[in-house]
């Protein structure tokens, strides 16, 4: 089994994990004086009392705060320039990034943008992003997040979606680590089924995706493998028994060790076609989207004998303790997926059409086109458009 011998690691967040830690919060040290609280444009975290908790906890600390609530799923470049105008008009020094990947992303960006001249996209390092050096810290950030999907509690990097030109990019700074990061399986026990299996499956690919990349390693190896493992056995119980707490604890875990992984590894370029699904489709949430075409994405490296030994580890460590070929992943992806009530979904029920599958296959190349550095075979274009046709319903 090939893996890399050598690795870089950074991961300087102070991490709190575990049922109840919220509470812990006020006794940290905090990066700031004034805080922005970030919040998504729903409704679920006022009215299910995590703000309430966590305005609680910053007035223990001591701090003041605002609060913005004008993060929307697949975050874009808007949302940033309205929250970067509250940071400016309140004069805040931190956030508080308070709810799912798309509000630590967003806040990733704001934190760039508070502190720095120009446009987001001026710091974007791929598509038409203008590549410019962050030459200005951003502002701290403390992560607590709300669901357990896309491990952005413990990665320094944000995806965005640009509206005019359909790019959804990421921006990235070794600042952007966040400070504190929170991780309490309470807040997540109101998460909706449906939305628990699209975060779930979001981070199970975060791992399955690093682990077959070239650039696995002895350390992603071993996170990625774990959180396999937890996130393939807890889910479909997080999914039936929301208030199973310790199905919670076990994919919170595991998301947070993903999102590891994806500081040790580079992506595959899953993540890429998917982005550009959501991009031109903004209703598409990213964990339904990477579901859609796991199959046929993954059957492709399967057919042409990528990494077969790597296959069969993950089908074992998925709970087929007997896998002996990569065929069995296959079979155990489809069972994990039908055990949370996922196999069944279909692109045309979020608008989208088999003639836009070219329009898809450009955009993954040219927006991220990095992610395919990270395949061990590398797919042609006809290979892509293939992918989503296989994958349509």
């Amino acid at each position: 089994m090939e893996t890399n011998q050598s690795y870089q690691m950074f991961i300087p967040t102070n991490c709190l994990f575990g049922a109840g830690v919220l509470n812990q919060l006020s006794s940290q040290p905090m990066p700031g004086k004034r805080a922005l609280i970030i919040i998504s444009n729903g409704k679920s975290t006022i009215s299910n009392g995590y703000l309430k908790r966590t305005e609680e906890q910053l007035r223990k600390a001591g701090v003041e705060y605002v609060v913005f609530n004008g993060i929307e799923a697949n975050p874009t470049v808007s949302n940033v320039e309205h929250g970067t105008a509250a940071i400016r008009e309140h004069g805040c020094d931190f956030i508080v990034a308070l709810g799912g990947g798309s509000v630590m992303d967003a806040s990733k960006a704001i934190a760039v943008m508070a502190t720095n001249d120009g446009e987001l996209w001026d710091y974007v390092m791929i598509g038409s992003g203008k590549g410019k050096s962050i030459l200005k810290n951003p502002l701290p950030i403390v992560a607590i997040t709300t669901t357990a999907g896309t491990g952005s509690e413990m990665d320094s990097a944000g995806v965005i979606t640009k509206e005019d030109t359909f790019e959804k990019a990421f921006i990235m700074h070794p600042s952007l680590f966040p400070v504190i990061s929170i991780v309490d399986p309470e807040l997540m026990l109101s998460i909706p089924a449906h939305f628990t299996a699209y975060q779930g499956f979001d981070a199970l690919f975060h791992s399955i995706e690093g682990y077959i990349s070239n650039g696995a390693n002895l350390m992603s190896d071993m996170y990625a493998l774990t959180a396999i493992e937890n996130i393939a056995k807890y889910l479909p119980i997080a999914v039936k028994e929301g208030a199973n707490i310790e199905a919670r604890t076990r994919v919170a875990f595991g998301n947070s060790l993903s999102g590891s992984v994806m500081c040790l590894t580079l992506l595959t370029s899953q993540h890429g076609l998917e982005h550009a699904l959501s991009a031109y489709h903004q209703n598409l949430p990213h964990g339904a989207g990477l579901i859609m075409i796991s199959k046929a994405y993954m059957s492709y490296f399967i057919k042409n004998h990528a990494c077969d030994d790597r296959f069969v580890r993950m089908a074992q460590a998925m709970g087929m303790v007997n896998a002996t070929k990569a065929e069995d992943f296959i079979t155990a992806l489809l069972a994990l997926q039908k055990a949370c009530g996922v196999d069944e979904l279909k692109m045309s029920e979020y608008g989208i059409a088999e003639n836009e599958f070219e329009t898809f296959m450009r955009n993954t190349r040219d927006v991220m086109g990095i992610m395919f550095t990270s395949d061990r075979i590398q797919m042609s274009d006809d290979d892509i458009v293939n992918i989503y046709k296989e994958s349509y319903k």
